[in-house]
């Protein structure tokens, strides 16, 4: 398999479910809450729909993991080398606030490893895509630009989550010296710092896999990284996990010491 080949399928696929997303944006829709008192909305559903059948009929052989979608058993999925792995309407509540904030998530992750992802940014019309060893890019407008991480500034840009406070991260900061807290929703995080308008995006707790993994890719494309803080190494995605992220920190600046600056 060609991964580079399958970007503008999955690119196209992802402009498709943003358009259906957009539609129920548009007019009054209704929030029902999940198992786990997240919500959901229409859009999140349709959105499902539309990339798990385009997913199935591009690639018939590898299996979808969609938040939306039923999760197969641990013992199912390890046997899994290569799944996309799917977050239909990530920001569910910047959908609901409408500010814009929500995004697309598509990711194909091969041995644990993100190696194409794209992100979709409906309301602004702006998408971030990347393969392994293709670099990233984004377009807006119709037109596309690479991306590249910027080396760590004197006051770096430090992204927040707007929907998820973190407290810890202001105690746990300190070594970084002054910064500039940004606030964002969604994985729009990661894609600010793989365009280099920010630098960090620290969490000290746990998220689900399709939060991270499509911008994930974005970010390592773009030169940066996205490290566990558990033991350094890359964030990686077992398909036989509980599918949640331990504490990690994404950044652009891959040459900074951040289990030293990082480490309580």
């Amino acid at each position: 398999m060609n991964i580079p080949d399958l970007l503008e399928p999955v690119v196209a696929l992802a402009r498709t479910a943003g358009d259906a997303i957009l539609a129920i944006y548009r007019e009054d829709f209704s929030v029902t809450q999940k198992n786990d008192d997240s919500p959901v909305t229409a859009a999140d559903l349709a959105a499902h729909h539309l990339i798990l059948d385009g997913l199935t009929r591009l690639t018939p052989t590898i299996p979808v993991l969609s938040e939306e979608g039923a999760i197969p058993p641990p013992s199912e999925r390890a046997a899994w080398s290569r799944y996309w792995l799917v977050d239909p309407l990530d920001g569910t509540r910047e959908f609901i606030a409408k500010n814009g904030e929500f995004t697309v998530n598509i990711a194909l992750i091969e041995h644990g490893k993100p190696v194409l992802g794209v992100v979709l940014v409906p309301a602004l019309d702006c998408l971030y895509a990347a393969a392994d060893g293709s670099g990233a890019w984004r377009e807006q407008a119709g037109v596309r630009t690479a991306l590249a991480v910027r080396r760590w500034p004197a006051q770096p840009v430090l992204m927040l989550s707007r929907a998820h406070p973190d407290p810890e991260a202001t105690a746990r900061l300190t070594k970084l010296g002054d910064y500039e807290a940004m606030q964002v929703g969604s994985s729009l995080k990661y894609c600010r710092i793989a365009e280099g308008v920010a630098d960090a995006y620290p969490k000290f707790a746990s998220i689900w896999f399709w939060d991270t993994a499509a911008a994930q890719c974005v970010l390592e494309q773009a030169g940066g990284v996205a490290l566990s803080l558990d033991d350094f190494a890359p964030m990686s995605y077992a398909p036989d996990s509980n599918l949640r992220t331990p504490s990690f920190i994404a950044a652009g600046d891959a040459s900074r010491d951040w289990r030293a600056l990082l480490t309580p």
